[in-house]
């Protein structure tokens, strides 16, 4: 090893908090590219999507996680465990608490849950969305996050116009042990491709719909491959799951429109994240109650 190398950081950093807290959209700003999805619905992330920071002084992968809730189903607890699993493994976490909205009990029991791993992983507090209210109200906000548990650091920060955003990243690099990069220079997320194509879907589909269905939506690709013939299209073949006959009639829209339009929107970013010209085949099944089966859990990939 150089002794550059030993000047060079890396580690695994991953952001906490209650649902619709930033965390997705902080990671994608961090990275500067799209690797989380976003929605304003929440308990949209459902799986640890890695995001990688590329510096020339630190390598900061970032697990981004499900929110922590207070589970119901067994969907729920499992999300619970993955997030509890993340926060065992990573090097340094961010408690995102966002500006326009109190610290609540969701937070504190969040902060319970974190204050047993202080002592061996250090816990920055951060506060996001702070372009949606005014400077006090920060201020305000940054005591209140205070007081629920000791942090090493806070910081306030703005994913969607960039403030602090490269500072907080440079309090998570300081975090993190000393040593040469873990992924290849141009990776910005370890997740396979379909995954991502899956998450797009479900982005796409959570767009717009009633607010009783962002649980109940699963996507998995079935088939991703070049188009027969042609080097520039690639076929990708996926299956919209639903709970009940009733939300595939939400899904589907007035003479399948809605559908069509998950379709284009879902087309475009897979496109943008594919670099190729994609032909979307998607169809809509019912797997009734998947949330509480654990078979169909597993064959959704949870």
């Amino acid at each position: 090893m150089t002794t550059s190398d030993l000047r060079h950081r890396s580690g695994f950093a991953c952001f906490v908090g209650r649902p619709n807290a930033g965390k997705s959209t902080l990671t994608n700003a961090l990275v500067g590219s799209k690797v989380a999805i976003t929605s304003s619905k929440p308990q949209t992330t459902r799986h640890a999507i890695r995001g990688i920071v590329h510096r020339a002084d630190a390598q900061l992968v970032i697990v981004d996680t499900p929110g922590l809730h207070r589970p119901r189903t067994l969907l729920g607890q499992r999300l619970n465990d993955v997030v509890r699993e993340t926060w065992s493994e990573v090097d340094v976490v961010g408690f995102c608490v966002p500006a326009d909205e109190k610290v609540g009990p969701g937070d504190r029991f969040i902060a319970r849950e974190l204050s047993r791993i202080v002592r061996r992983t250090p816990v920055i507090g951060v506060v996001t969305k702070t372009d949606l209210v005014a400077p006090e109200q920060v201020a305000e906000q940054l005591v209140a996050l205070q007081d629920a548990m000791e942090f090493a650091e806070l910081i306030p920060v703005s994913a969607v116009d960039g403030f602090q955003v490269g500072t907080l990243a440079d309090l998570l690099v300081a975090r993190l042990p000393e040593g040469p990069a873990l992924y290849p220079g141009g990776e910005l997320t370890d997740e396979p491709e379909a995954t991502l194509v899956a998450e797009l879907i479900r982005e796409a589909a959570l767009e717009g719909v009633r607010d009783e269905l962002p649980h109940s939506i699963a996507v998995t690709v079935e088939e991703m491959v070049p188009h027969e013939g042609r080097d520039d299209l690639v076929d990708v073949h996926a299956f919209l799951y639903v709970e009940r006959p009733s939300q595939k009639g939400i899904i589907l829209g007035h003479k399948g429109e809605r559908l069509r339009e998950v379709g284009s929107t879902a087309r475009r970013q897979i496109e943008a994240l594919l670099g190729s010209k994609v032909y979307l085949d998607l169809h809509i099944k019912v797997a009734k109650d998947w949330q509480r089966d654990p078979k169909q859990l597993r064959r959704l990939g949870f």
